[in-house]
């Protein structure tokens, strides 16, 4: 099955036109906070996994997935899809080639997207499996083995236990993540089947 798609010069005309969209971002909500498409609704991934089916339900109209590259935002729609909600399209390249298409975005406080993010832990846990396993012991070469095992396991079930722990951190929390009756009455009346 082919997933649908738009990019990012589409959507930023159909928004300019009108088109009455549910732009539905996937992103957790302190990168949702960071920047995000004015009118989008904050549905983080997780939340959107663990209700597939009740938000399929839920939701009407023409939806657009969102999130920072469009992985975790085709990861939605293949869910969305295997409840039988086939109305949903994934925006390429995420937020940035929203962006960079010259389209508008909402800013709040800069934080660091979650890909680079799980990068940026990845990395320096390799680093320090590997420099742990030369000066200190060479059993700490073992921790380098583990992640590169971990990043092997999220490309083949394309999720990210790394992601989903450093979502708890402090600095990617916000005051109150949304829950889903909270996310669908964020809404549009107009887009959503009550």
């Amino acid at each position: 099955m082919d997933k649908t798609v738009i990019d990012a010069p589409t959507l930023k005309q159909r928004i300019a036109e009108g088109d009455e969209l549910t732009i539905i971002d996937v992103r957790t909500p302190a990168e949702f906070r960071s920047t995000h498409i004015p009118g989008s609704h904050n549905i983080p991934l997780q939340l959107l996994s663990e209700n597939t089916r009740d938000l399929a339900e839920r939701l009407g109209g023409n939806v657009v997935l969102v999130c920072q590259s469009g992985a975790r935002a085709a990861q939605a729609q293949q869910r969305l899809t295997a409840v039988g909600f086939d109305n949903a399209d994934v925006l390429t390249g995420g937020v940035s080639a929203f962006e960079s298409a010259g389209g508008d975005v909402v800013r709040g406080a800069r934080r660091w997207a979650m890909e680079r993010q799980v990068r940026m832990a990845a990395g320096s846990l390799v680093l320090l499996g590997f420099l742990g396993s030369r000066l200190i012991d060479p059993r700490l070469g073992y921790l380098s083995a583990a992640i590169g095992g971990g990043l092997t396991f999220s490309a083949l079930t394309n999720s990210c236990g790394m992601a989903a722990v450093l979502a708890k951190m402090p600095w990617n929390r916000t005051a109150a993540n949304p829950t889903l009756e909270e996310a669908v009455c964020n809404l549009p009346t107009a887009l959503r089947k009550d």
